[in-house]
């Protein structure tokens, strides 16, 4: 009987296995699936003395070949990654379009002052004073068009943050009730295998939209916080993410607080960073540009007692409804009408300097300042972009380091599934041998 009873632990063992290797084969394109395998122990004789083989096999557990630290490198990895991605298309955008001559801002200023140096050969010619204000008119609308860029951008980063918001939501409260499932599933002694990749991938997704830590609990529950420790996750419960006047804040047990902007990573993180570091500093550099040049122009045509040719209505600048052709100031004071001093001090503008604060609050000459953010914004778009593939490659080394321990492998699967089934017909082989061998001893009798 002990033969028997062997052989039919054997094929049951083999059995379970030959399930097992089925379930990873059937799901060998299933993203985000876990690999199992059969732990396989002998059990040992009761009775017999020293002449007892044994009484079996056995299957133990199933083995989930999961790797903490590989999962942990990946979703530290998505982080990084959806950072670098959240703010690469409006880089784009932005360098498209302000570098763009149909919407260069210093070629409207160059043509500007193009148009004054024209109207110095004969300061009094009424064709060349409407050619300055149609290029003062030029220039305005170019400021505006950019201004509005910037304003564009901003409705679409708020709508992205709460997208982005409602997605973390989303995911935290998809962790606590796996959380939940899965420590009564472990307290019942089912196999959790499937809730764990599907916990796995909720947090992987949410690692992409915000930077966070992930540590395991001894019931098989994680809890989930942000990079500075506040809590998303922990246990069956989950945080909820808000926004009030544009400061993120999480509600937690009753308890409301603010999170800091600052490292948050993902891209919620990336959003952040591009409005506050790229975004609202060129607006604000634009802003100070048009201020600037309705300052210089202004006062100097006060200086001649001519009437302002812009004005700033908010931050944007508009061209004067009182001024004409006729009324530039280009005489200075007690020059006829025709006289040209003051329009020679006009365009001995562009070497004036204003103060922007986005090149450390330093004067900058009037001419290089729309070069020196072009400038900037390249810059900042090709180290975004360099950190953006740096980061893609790092996130691509991480799946395949995770695939090389979790995924599925056909080939070892097959070799796995030629092997159990010998095993199981061997296993059947021994119970008919066995079988013989009993209807021998009871025909002896």
């Amino acid at each position: 009987m002990s033969m028997i009873h062997n052989a039919l632990s054997g094929a049951v063992a083999a059995q379970t296995a030959l399930n097992t290797t089925s379930q990873n084969i059937a799901n060998a394109a299933t993203p985000g699936y876990t690999r199992q395998g059969v732990l396989l122990t002998s059990r040992q004789a009761l009775a017999g003395g020293i002449t007892a083989a044994g009484n079996g096999v056995q299957v133990s557990s199933l083995l989930r070949f999961a790797d903490g630290y590989k999962s942990q490198q990946m979703w530290k990895a998505a982080s990084e990654l959806g950072r670098y991605d959240a703010g690469q298309p409006y880089l784009n955008q932005l360098e498209s379009v302000m570098s763009d001559d149909t919407s260069n801002i210093n070629n409207a200023l160059d043509g500007f002052f193009a148009s004054l140096n024209a109207a110095s050969v004969q300061p009094d010619s009424a064709s060349l004073r409407s050619q300055v204000l149609t290029s003062a008119d030029t220039l305005v609308k170019r400021i505006a068009s950019q201004q509005q860029l910037f304003t564009t951008q901003h409705n679409a980063l708020s709508d992205q943050r709460g997208a982005a918001i409602n997605q973390v939501n989303g995911y935290t409260a998809d962790i606590a009730l796996l959380n939940r499932q899965i420590a009564a599933a472990q307290a019942g002694g089912l196999n959790t295998s499937g809730l764990l990749d599907a916990r796995d991938q909720r947090i992987d997704a949410l690692a992409s939209l915000v930077g966070m830590q992930v540590v395991p609990q001894p019931d098989g529950t994680v809890n989930v916080s942000l990079n500075n420790g506040q809590p998303l996750v922990v246990g069956r419960d989950a945080a909820v993410m808000g926004q009030s006047s544009g400061q993120l804040e999480l509600r937690f047990a009753n308890t409301t607080f603010g999170v800091a902007s600052q490292g948050l990573g993902g891209q919620l993180g990336g959003v952040i960073d591009y409005e506050k570091q790229v975004l609202e500093p060129m607006q604000t550099t634009v802003k100070e540009l048009a201020a600037g040049i309705a300052t210089l122009f202004n006062n100097q045509l006060a200086a001649a007692g001519g009437p302002p040719l812009f004005v700033l209505n908010g931050a944007q600048l508009e061209l004067s409804t009182t001024i004409t052709a006729g009324t530039l100031a280009f005489a200075a004071t007690g020059e006829g009408a025709g006289g040209g001093g003051n329009l020679t001090k006009l365009i001995a503008l562009k070497d004036s300097a204003i103060v922007v604060t986005q090149f450390d609050s330093q004067p900058t000459v009037l001419g290089d300042i729309y070069t020196q953010l072009v400038g900037t914004l390249g810059v900042r778009s090709q180290q975004n972009l360099a950190a953006q593939t740096t980061a893609q490659t790092v996130r691509d080394q991480s799946q395949a380091n995770w695939a090389s321990t979790s995924g599925v492998n056909t080939d070892e699967e097959a070799i796995s599934l030629m092997q159990y089934q010998q095993l199981y017909q061997a296993n059947m082989k021994v119970i008919a041998a066995a079988g013989k061998l009993f209807d021998s001893t009871l025909a002896a009798f």
